[in-house]
């Protein structure tokens, strides 16, 4: 650790670690769990996706696997290079959208390399039996075409039918080379791409996309841990999202199915509580024939509003999440918006990284006047205002898609199902102590956070068993224990 902390840069402390990884995983995965808060911002967001922007000029040596447009009718024979017969988990990317960041084409690599890193150390997921993937089919950045350290393939995104028989024969491979219960988890692939990818796959193999069902199963945590603030159920609170996007329209869906299940209502009139404002304003009805069809059920009766301030005064939401990847949008006057209306107004700036957010968390409790119960995606330090002290939340998919992934590969479970997302989300709430919720903290301290995944596991597993989707039989006892005993854990053994 003194040997990292001489390193001011963070993004020299990443390519510090990775070497590190590379020369002693043992001791990369023992240091990360024992600093997790300290590490955890240098090995994922914010600073993952600055080493993402020039992964080029700091490659130093490959890690994972890279499948381009070239090995087309030969994957089958590609993931049989891989060293490791026995997979349980596959990042996979494209590249297309990392964070907030954009295309960054055969560079988005270090995204799969930092998640499951964190299966590891925050999921106790073998490292052994990780693999991350890069799909390389081309890039649609200008400046990377040009940039005489890119790795990947110098061409336009290949799309269409060219595409879609890529990942095809890439999703048949994994399943004839790595079986039926190998997670394949899809990492940065841009909207249109995500949800036909998760549509497709969802009912023939293991997959579950951090994206769209991670970060809502996170926020969806968050929210109910913040009842116990607020007072009510889901179903008494108005929600407002800025952002229709993957991460927007998968926390809004989440959330409905929650308040359906608790309020034993049609999902149809849950989602009325839930409105979403994307780049032409609010989200209405007499919008529907232009919306892309992942927005449509999101479309409510009420005449147009063009911007976020206004749909804020008109909707008087009681909860604002931002999920739209654009820096700065929660204005002063969108929160004191907020503010004026609610006693103690929830507000979740999700974007990532830090530059993106929505608003900082100083913003968010100077503009409330202290009123605000924060959250980010991307870590803020305490605020002190009025001399009281606040200490933001992170909605940091840290927290669930570890202990997600451990339930489903602990239980042998063959297919992913909401109930699932839902159980994670109350396991996670569940770990939120009265302690916790008089700081204002609407989720769990990190550092526990191996306890946290095993509970999480334990939960997950439950549910696969209960929906007979669970393949490791006998269901063991205690699925807590038996999770704990699952986990991965990088021990110095004692000699004598």
């Amino acid at each position: 650790m003194m040997n990292l902390q001489q390193h001011h840069l963070p993004l020299q402390k990443y390519m510090a670690l990775m070497d590190l990884q590379e020369r002693n995983e043992r001791l990369f995965y023992k240091l990360l769990i024992d600093n997790v808060e300290e590490l955890l911002p240098i090995v994922y967001t914010p600073t993952v996706g600055e080493a993402c922007q020039k992964y080029g000029s700091i490659f130093r040596r490959p890690q994972g696997l890279f499948i381009s447009l070239k090995e087309k009718g030969k994957i089958l024979e590609v993931l049989k290079n891989w060293p490791e017969r026995s997979i349980q988990v596959i990042v996979v990317t494209d590249g297309e959208r990392i964070l907030g960041l954009g295309d960054l084409g055969c560079q988005g690599m270090g995204i799969p390399v930092g998640k499951l890193a964190l299966y590891t150390a925050l999921g106790g997921v073998r490292p052994s039996a990780c693999l991350p993937v890069t799909i390389d089919v081309g890039t649609n950045n200008e400046q990377l075409l040009k940039d005489e350290f890119y790795i990947g393939l110098r061409q336009k995104r290949a799309t269409g039918q060219e595409y879609d028989d890529l990942l095809n024969e890439f999703m048949c491979a994994v399943k004839q080379n790595f079986g039926e219960k190998v997670l394949i988890q899809f990492e940065d692939f841009a909207n249109h791409n995500a949800f036909s990818l998760l549509a497709k796959y969802g009912t023939t193999h293991l997959v579950f996309n951090d994206d769209i069902q991670g970060t809502a199963a996170v926020v969806l945590a968050g929210v109910v841990a913040a009842l116990k603030i607020l007072g009510g159920i889901l179903v008494d609170h108005t929600f407002l999202f800025l952002g229709a996007g993957e991460a927007g329209t998968g926390i809004a869906e989440l959330i409905a199915l929650e308040m359906s299940k608790q309020a034993k209502a049609p999902v149809e009139e849950t989602r009325k509580k839930i409105w979403l404002v994307d780049s032409k304003g609010l989200i209405v009805s007499s919008r529907k024939d232009t919306l892309q069809h992942f927005k449509k059920p999101w479309a409510h009766e009420h005449e147009p509003v063009k911007d976020l301030l206004n749909a804020v005064k008109a909707i008087k939401p009681t909860i604002l999440i931002g999920s739209s990847g654009v820096g700065r949008t929660f204005t002063k006057e969108v929160i004191e918006a907020v503010s004026s209306f609610n006693e103690r107004p929830v507000i979740m700036a999700l974007s990532n990284p830090t530059s993106q957010s929505e608003c900082t968390a100083e913003e968010a409790y100077t503009w409330s006047k202290g009123k605000a119960i924060f959250a980010s995606g991307s870590p803020f330090g305490p605020v002190r205002y009025n001399g009281k002290d606040f200490v933001p939340g992170q909605a940091n998919n840290a927290y669930i898609f570890p202990g997600f992934g451990l339930g489903l590969v602990i239980s042998g479970t063959i297919r992913v199902h909401d109930e699932m997302l839902l159980a994670a989300a109350e396991g996670l709430a569940g770990q939120v102590t009265e302690e916790n919720i008089e700081k204002g903290l609407i989720y769990p301290p990190f550092q526990n956070i191996r306890k946290i995944s095993a509970h999480i596991a334990a939960k997950v597993a439950a549910k696969a068993y209960d929906l007979g989707l669970a393949s490791r039989l006998p269901r063991p006892d205690n699925l807590v224990k038996y999770a704990e005993s699952c986990m991965y854990s990088p021990l110095y053994r004692n000699y004598r």
